[in-house]
């Protein structure tokens, strides 16, 4: 049996990072620290670990990914279904912006509903274990969307209470014998392993 490996890589900083602000499906740049960090993460990763280098259309994601497959020299391909959870009207606002007017989430006009992204994501899972069956798969997405696929893996165990996952960091999964699995729960940034930002 062949083992699908898996490896979610958040994207790199933009400044409504900084700011705290809802990106949602908004296509918002890498700033210069995202750019450094996504060169780090770059450097940081080894080649052989990987087949392909997966990304999402938005471009702190594609960005990110390009960086990335450039240095480890693999073959970049957009899946759409990797986008960040849409956050309707809310996009641009700080949480206490939202907060302020919403009492939720669910609230927000236009937001993509949990129900909606958990489908989502189970779909995403299903797309990867077959079209990408025993390769071993970098793939670059955002905060939300790998948040709840990890949910989805862990049966709700990751990510742990509080845990905020940094910009570049990577996340592994294994696919064997028809079930996901958690390999490696890392949620710090890979440019803070380096030391050098």
């Amino acid at each position: 049996m062949t083992e699908t490996h898996l490896g979610l890589l958040r994207h790199g900083q933009t400044d409504w990072n900084i700011d705290l602000r809802l990106q949602g499906s908004s296509d918002i740049p890498l700033n210069e620290t995202g750019i450094r960090q996504a060169e780090l993460a770059a450097n940081y990763l080894n080649a052989s670990d990987w087949d392909l280098v997966l990304s999402s259309p938005l471009s702190r994601a594609h960005d990110t990914a390009k960086t990335v497959a450039a240095e480890l020299g693999l073959n970049l391909v957009i899946v759409p279904e990797l986008i960040e959870r849409s956050f309707g009207v809310a996009e641009g606002m700080s949480h206490s912006e939202w907060r302020t007017l919403y009492e939720s989430h669910a609230d927000i006009p236009g937001i993509e509903s949990l129900e909606d992204l958990h489908f989502r994501s189970e779909a995403l899972l299903r797309l990867l274990a077959t079209e990408y069956d025993g390769q071993r798969i970098l793939a670059v997405s955002h905060g939300a969307l790998i948040r709840t696929l990890m949910k989805i893996i862990s049966d709700g165990r990751y990510p742990l209470d509080g845990d905020r996952l940094g910009n570049v960091s990577l996340n592994r999964f294994t696919f064997s014998d028809g079930i996901w699995s958690v390999s490696d729960y890392n949620p710090a940034s890979l440019s803070d392993l380096t030391k050098e930002l």
